[in-house]
């Protein structure tokens, strides 16, 4: 079975942890031991992940680089620090590949009016408005913070997508489309453009596991499940939910809101499996026996 499998930012960097490299490849130790028991299982893996942290420190830098190019430079970063944890907690026995991987979105997309997107560090509100302020920047409120907002345009097409298939022809363990995808913009002669903006992480892994005609769609958290009132003292999980009731849900629109809505996007257009829960779960969410299942 083909399974990819969507990392969430806390595979990378808990939430009030030091960003430093050594941080990160402990976090990230920890997922490739997860990750490589869904392929000692029998299964064929592709591998998503987030950049939302690394591109807002890099393009806190004097004179940065367009967010496209950051984010093919975070994509080798991370996709180098996953691959090699991958090879390890696999023994070499596996190929792993990262590859950079482009995403179409359209230069017309509403989001470009209407920056959403969080990356960078977290801030109280003083400090966000005095980097607003200082770089031009548009921030918003991030739970009990305040971080910087970039449009987020939705992915269209993935035009690597015969790469991702020849690695996995040679059983290869791919990661690819790392934070949503470097996004580009087709011009009308064909060729390809990039644009300021960085692509939801778990809408693009969406439109890939959907294109690739992936058998499951693992969103991965540290979160066990989706729960109604998820923080309340009502709060009820969910084992099972079908893509009407997730109509109805207030979902927080900075963490579990996009996942289901990828998870059903995924369902929309042919999918297999799409599950939501905990990274340690990655094999039972498969066997369908933890997280929550999305279904039609």
């Amino acid at each position: 079975m083909l399974v990819v499998a969507a990392l969430g930012g806390n595979a990378l960097l808990r939430r009030g942890e030091e960003m430093s490299a050594a941080a990160q490849d402990a976090n990230v130790a920890r997922a490739a031991v997860h990750l490589a028991e869904i392929v000692r299982a029998g299964h064929d893996l592709v591998v998503t992940h987030g950049n939302g942290p690394q591109i807002g420190m890099l393009a806190m830098q004097a004179d940065p680089w367009p967010l496209d190019v950051l984010g093919a430079q975070t994509d080798g970063m991370i996709g180098y620090v996953i691959e090699r944890a991958l090879e390890n907690a696999l023994d070499h026995k596996r190929i792993v590949v990262t590859l950079l991987t482009q995403v179409v979105v359209d230069a017309d997309d509403p989001a470009f009016a209407a920056p959403t997107k969080f990356i960078g560090p977290v801030w109280t509100q003083a400090e966000a408005e005095a980097q607003a302020r200082a770089h031009g920047w548009n921030i918003a409120q991030d739970g009990a913070f305040w971080r910087r907002v970039v449009p987020s345009p939705l992915p269209q097409d993935i035009p690597d997508l015969k790469a991702v298939r020849l690695l996995l022809d040679d059983r290869a363990v791919v990661i690819c489309g790392g934070g949503g995808g470097i996004p580009v913009v087709r011009r009308p002669d064909g060729t390809h453009l990039g644009v300021e903006a960085v692509v939801d992480k778990d809408r693009a892994s969406a439109l890939l596991a959907a294109r690739l005609g992936a058998q499951a769609f693992l969103l991965l958290t540290d979160v066990d499940a989706v729960y109604d009132g998820f923080g309340t003292p009502g709060a009820r999980r969910l084992d099972t939910l079908t893509q009407a009731e997730a109509a109805t849900l207030d979902l927080p629109a900075g963490s579990m809101g996009p996942k289901v809505e990828a998870a059903t996007q995924y369902l929309r257009q042919g999918g297999g499996l799409a599950a939501i829960g905990r990274l340690e779960d990655a094999v039972k969410l498969l066997d369908r026996r933890a997280g929550t299942r999305i279904v039609a």
